[in-house]
């Protein structure tokens, strides 16, 4: 059953168990092109390893943030989102009151013990019309959604392997941030349609 945990921000509790096809399905991907950490524009290190599928994948450097067409690291074409992601992407939105999604990048994010995200907001994408849908597998955490600004203390949202987190519309930019993972290695899909 949706749960609105702020205004226009669903969890879906359990909705991607059982997890390990998804888990099986994040292998391949990272088999064909591997996690890797990335640095901000300025130079630092992110927390949490990345990598893509899909027809674009998300990247960052000394250029920005930005979606690219081919895996930086081996300048072929990101792996193709397997065919259980886009379901789930698109099951959930529609669970969340955003039918008809069809997402063209996943971005995986494996947090290691002591890895986190900062406070920070998806504005990279060329279609504010759609969702962002979040797949949390493996190891809990806590989500923390800020809103409109990053300011405050945000609304602390437990996550357990196999929930997703839906948010749009004029939550759609809203503020957020992960922290570190309980208990071992979370992996996070984010699915979003970015062009």
């Amino acid at each position: 059953m949706p749960i609105e945990v702020a205004a226009q921000v669903v969890l879906l509790h359990d909705f991607a168990q059982p997890t390990a096809d998804y888990l099986a399905a994040v292998d391949s991907v990272a088999a064909a092109s591997s996690f890797r950490r990335l640095f901000t524009p300025g130079g630092r290190p992110m927390s949490a390893l990345m990598t893509n599928c899909g027809a674009v994948g998300w990247h960052s450097d000394a250029r920005g943030y930005r979606y690219v067409g081919r895996d930086p690291q081996t300048d072929v074409l990101w792996p193709a989102m397997p065919e259980c992601f886009g379901r789930l992407a698109a099951q959930a939105a529609a669970a969340a009151g955003y039918p008809k999604f069809e997402p063209d990048a996943c971005l995986i994010n494996r947090y290691e013990p002591g890895a986190r995200m900062g406070v920070h907001h998806d504005a990279d994408e060329r279609d504010f019309t759609q969702p962002i849908v979040s797949v949390s597998l493996s190891a809990e955490a806590t989500f923390l959604w800020y809103g409109e600004r990053r300011a405050g203390a945000g609304v602390r949202i437990k996550l357990l392997p196999g929930d997703v987190l839906v948010w749009g519309g004029a939550a759609r930019k809203g503020y957020h941030a992960v922290g570190a993972p309980k208990g071992g290695v979370r992996i996070n899909l984010t699915f979003r349609k970015a062009l």
